[in-house]
């Protein structure tokens, strides 16, 4: 099964990182309010930055590291995809 890192723009424009298998099922649970506390009233998103990873520890372990990244390091991984 594959896991999927990915970074959603808000419409406030802040960033929100997470992990899913599914990533569009994930998006509209954001969209729908029940994504994840933060992203509760932000919407809609845009998927900013997405990233497959082979298991669910290897996504958890990126995920981490992207949300240790500084704000202008996040937006340049949107050059990188």
């Amino acid at each position: 099964m594959n896991w999927f890192v990915y970074v959603l723009k808000c419409a406030d424009n802040t960033l929100y990182t997470g992990i899913t298998n599914n990533l569009k099922s994930r998006l509209i649970a954001h969209q729908n309010g029940q994504g994840a506390k933060y992203t509760k009233g932000r919407g809609p998103f845009e998927i900013f930055y997405k990233e497959k990873c082979s298991s669910r520890s290897i996504a958890t372990k990126r995920e981490l590291e992207i949300k240790n990244l500084k704000r202008h390091q996040k937006l340049k991984l949107k050059s990188q995809i």
